[in-house]
């Protein structure tokens, strides 16, 4: 029996993932559920799973969380960012799903490592601002595993490899709603169409972050920690079908690669069980069903990707900054305060801005980030 708190647990990684504990109630156990916002998804959640202990965003949220559930109900509410972490390292709990949206996931899922509990990691925000100290943290061997489809796609191919004979690793993107757009038409596009993905069904952030291709570029850092790997030696390739997830090439010119059906009940249940694999009702992958293409990234046409592997070349803090002035700019169009092409514009002038940090703790990391917020909201505001 594995005992678990899902952290985002009404964001889409978190449904998806309660979906595949219930499929199992021998195996997992929720102690603990931390959201947001999402209040009636949570009493759903809560009744359903029975945890000992949830957190929410504020007091306000807290309240209603426990006005909405039955007083016989034994159930610990708490609420703000430590509550997050509280849950994460609660004493029953032995695996952590780090599933929330943005860097808030860095302090809870850095407490739950240092608690020695096992993470299952789904926020790539956590490595892409906080990698240095999130290795740090790591106590053993497989300690932290990745829940993006693609990245559990290259831990799997790595298992048993001899990483000498590594030459590079080959990330998959679906290239997103627009990868073959005309460019002329980049600027108009609106928030609904950004947030609708071809393929994969996420949350409205994450759909944006997919069709900018910047989600790619933070896989591309991300990557770089989990594997231990150089820029160099991580490529991209567009592959619109989704179904190769990675690669890896050795140096004899071989390639490996990982294909299955872009359902993400697959990794998440690889994390949840692994070392083990189990039977899903996932669709048998048909190869003869539709063909394999793949495409290198234009980064002209999507700058986003040109601007987060030049971060992931300067290092240290860039990357901290550049995620920062992202999730505004996400935030801002998804309100329809700036436009589409607007986010490339916005995060390179906040990266232009910013004098890199090499060496930093959590707290140097937060406060690079709060100087990359106000930058990036002082510039929609000059330029609405």
């Amino acid at each position: 029996m594995k005992y678990l708190t899902i952290l985002g647990s009404t964001g889409s990684i978190g449904r998806q993932t309660l979906e595949v504990i219930a499929q199992f109630p021998e195996e997992f156990k929720v102690i603990g559920l931390g959201a947001g916002k999402n209040i009636g998804l949570l009493k759903k959640q809560i009744m359903q799973f029975k945890p000992k202990v949830v957190c929410v965003l504020d007091r306000e949220r807290a309240e209603a969380l426990k006005g909405a559930l039955p007083s016989t109900l034994p159930l610990q509410i708490l609420y703000s960012p430590e509550g997050y972490s509280e849950i994460a390292v609660h004493p029953e709990v032995t695996l952590v799903v780090s599933a929330m949206v943005g860097i808030s996931g860095l302090r809870p899922t850095l407490a739950a490592l240092k608690a020695g509990k096992t993470v299952a990691l789904a926020n790539k925000e956590t490595l892409v601002a906080g990698g240095a100290i999130v290795k740090e943290a790591i106590q053993r061997k497989n300690q932290l595993l990745p829940v993006d489809s693609e990245h559990s796609a290259i831990f799997q191919l790595l298992l048993g490899q001899n990483r000498n004979h590594l030459k590079n690793i080959i990330l998959t993107a679906s290239g997103g709603p627009f990868w073959n757009a005309d460019p002329s038409c980049l600027a108009s596009i609106t928030p609904e169409q950004a947030v609708k993905h071809p393929r994969w069904s996420m949350g409205a952030k994450i759909s944006v972050d997919s069709a900018t291709l910047m989600n790619k570029g933070l896989e591309v850092i991300e990557a770089m920690w989990l594997f231990e790997l150089s820029l160099d030696k991580i490529r991209i390739l567009i592959h619109p079908q989704s179904v190769v997830h990675s690669l890896i090439e050795f140096v004899d010119g071989v390639i490996f690669a990982h294909l299955s059906q872009p359902d993400m009940r697959l990794p998440i249940t690889f994390a949840l069980q692994y070392p083990e694999r189990t039977v899903l009702p996932v669709k048998p992958l048909n190869l003869c069903e539709q063909p394999l293409s793949f495409y290198p990234p234009d980064l002209n046409r999507f700058p986003c990707l040109r601007l987060a592997l030049e971060a992931a070349k300067i290092g240290g803090s860039a990357p901290v900054v550049l995620n920062a002035a992202n999730e505004v700019a996400v935030e801002a169009f998804l309100a329809r305060e700036i436009g589409f092409m607007a986010i490339p514009n916005l995060l390179e002038k906040i990266l232009r801005l910013h004098q890199p940090v090499t060496n930093m703790d959590i707290e140097t990391i937060f406060e690079l980030d709060t100087w990359a917020r106000k930058q990036a909201r002082e510039w929609i505001k000059n330029s609405v």
